[in-house]
């Protein structure tokens, strides 16, 4: 994903734990704002800028459906086969990353995927071009309301697209600590393609501008997670607390 290469040092242990408080911080910061989002109900207002009775325009349109949905889940599969053949034969950044260090980063985005598609196919929430505003049969019914049928298909949470992009985080907590600047690098760009990928899906009116946001969040809480219990159990002691032995 990422051809940039770095002399950065692997930083001591004493030295990552500020690192690590400023990650829990944000991590902690990106959840409030998600929270704020939902709290203020602003996903419908936005989604009837692109859409009205008649549905969404850009549904079909060759950008936002042939290159950001179709393209973009094509462009997403090849990325992953190539993180398979990295761990045999990296290129780039992932030279500085050990055989098992690439292997637990394609295990890591590979859960992130499995997480994302059992919440998806578990939601009742369908998607805004299902509403009746919007040409539909489904009435609006929020994400968290688990269980409960808005009238429509469901399975539109999260948004399973734009984790194809987020599932690289993975990258990011692989490389932070051997080469920070390339790990920042590689976070702004999963970041961007993430976030391209779900306003494509937002004019098309197949998902919420939350969908985006709580997907970001869920699969950066589920790749840290996944990296840091893989971490563990490389070193042979899963259950050990931080700074322990």
């Amino acid at each position: 994903m990422l051809a940039v290469a770095t002399t950065s040092p692997a930083l001591p242990s004493h030295v990552t734990r500020p690192a690590d408080n400023r990650l829990l911080l944000w991590t902690v910061l990106t959840l409030l704002w998600c929270l704020a989002w939902d709290t203020a109900g602003q996903d419908l207002a936005l989604a009837r800028w692109f859409g009205d009775t008649s549905g969404f325009a850009y549904r079909d349109h060759w950008l936002f459906s042939g290159v950001l949905h179709r393209g973009a889940r094509r462009v997403a599969w090849t990325l992953q086969f190539a993180l398979i053949l990295a761990i045999g034969w990296p290129v780039g950044v992932l030279r500085l990353l050990s055989r098992r260090e690439r292997v637990d980063m394609f295990i890591t985005s590979m859960v992130v995927l499995l997480v994302l598609t059992g919440l998806k196919s578990s939601s009742s929430t369908s998607c805004p071009w299902e509403l009746r505003e919007f040409g539909g049969v489904a009435a609006y019914v929020s994400h968290w309301r688990w269980g409960v049928p808005d009238g429509g298909e469901g399975k539109c949470f999260p948004a399973g697209h734009a984790s194809a992009a987020f599932c690289f985080f993975s990258g990011y907590f692989a490389l932070r600590h051997k080469a920070p600047r390339a790990a920042l690098i590689w976070l702004v760009v999963t970041l961007a393609a993430g976030a391209l990928i779900g306003f494509a899906q937002q004019v098309r009116g197949a998902h919420y501008l939350s969908h985006t946001f709580w997907t970001a969040w869920i699969c950066w809480v589920v790749a840290g997670a996944t990296m840091l219990a893989l971490e563990r159990f490389a070193r042979g002691n899963p259950f050990t607390p931080p700074g322990r032995s």
